[in-house]
């Protein structure tokens, strides 16, 4: 699905909570309930009520695996009885809302590869595969490089640490100034906080104040391992294609994976090659960051080596 007037259409129809009927849908979207029914139908490959009711029922099982109750389920997918939810989920996923667990996949067979993705927004699954078998290394590098520059900063005493070296700097026009060791790695860290949370479905992490180095690290830790486990995912199912649709966003925006994955690598490799710029205006030895170096001593190599 592309074209913004149409993933408003289908957010309209899916997401809003106040439509539950084909009136009310096509209302939402300014069109006729014939038009709008036979427009999604055939650019979907599904009828709106029906995509509706999946998407909805994805998202209950989506919360019962959060640990919500069956009847608070039943209330959000619109059903008026926890007996005919009950009814309708079995149907679905051959199995009682009840006996749904951590273990439990929330996503129905759909004709269109549009799915639920928590918290309220929709993952379109492509379906074409392509395979790239640098990033793993280029993530893993990444991390393992924003890693060792906390480790390096954490030797700064607290005013390098957050002297503002460069007076002005902005990264990204959303993100503010970044004009110090603290500011640069902050947003190192937050950026992989960030894309991991919307993947996941997560609420966004809360943003420190004055993050210390150590406090960085620990942050880093956190997330590091979620977001390599999220490419490598991605990686072996080849989803490279795949698309996440952000209702959250006015108008609702959509984004690739594979996209999402090189716009953080981006960003991390500018970022972290500012901190080294920083670290060496502050009077600290610090190497380039190669990736082969680091590839080499992965490996146990020498330098030079063959």
């Amino acid at each position: 699905m592309t074209g913004r007037d149409r993933l408003r259409e289908l957010l309209d129809a899916v997401l809003d909570e106040d439509n539950h009927t084909l009136a009310e849908m096509a209302g939402e979207a300014y069109a006729s309930p014939f038009h709008f029914s036979r427009v999604l139908s055939r650019d979907a490959g599904e009828a709106p009520v029906a995509m509706r009711r999946r998407v909805m029922l994805e998202r209950a099982a989506w919360q019962l695996r959060q640990g919500g109750s069956v009847t608070e389920a039943a209330w959000a997918a619109g059903y008026e009885s926890v007996e005919g939810f009950s009814r309708a989920f079995a149907r679905a996923f051959g199995r009682a809302p009840s006996t749904v667990d951590a273990t439990t996949g929330h996503w129905l067979p759909a004709p269109n590869g549009i799915h639920f993705h928590p918290p309220t927004s929709l993952w379109v699954e492509s379906t074409e595969h392509a395979m790239n078998p640098l990033t793993e290394q280029l993530v893993a590098h990444a991390l393992d490089d924003t890693r060792h520059l906390i480790e390096v900063a954490a030797g700064l005493t607290g005013e390098e640490y957050r002297a503002r070296r460069l007076p002005g700097l902005v990264v990204q026009p959303w993100d503010g100034p970044e004009e110090s060791v603290q500011a640069v790695l902050e947003h190192l860290v937050c950026t992989v906080e960030v894309w991991l949370a919307s993947i996941e479905g997560r609420d966004l992490p809360d943003r420190d104040d004055d993050p210390g180095a150590a406090r960085l690290l620990e942050r880093h830790d956190a997330a590091a391992p979620g977001w390599l486990a999220v490419v490598r995912d991605v990686d072996r199912r080849g989803g490279w294609d795949d698309r996440l649709i952000d209702a959250l966003c006015e108008p609702p925006e959509s984004f690739v994976l594979s996209s999402v994955v090189a716009h953080v690598l981006t960003y991390s490799a500018h970022r972290r090659q500012l901190v080294r710029h920083l670290l060496r205006s502050a009077g600290r030895d610090i190497d380039t960051g190669d990736p082969i170096d680091w590839l080499r001593a992965r490996r146990g190599e020498t330098p030079g080596g063959i």
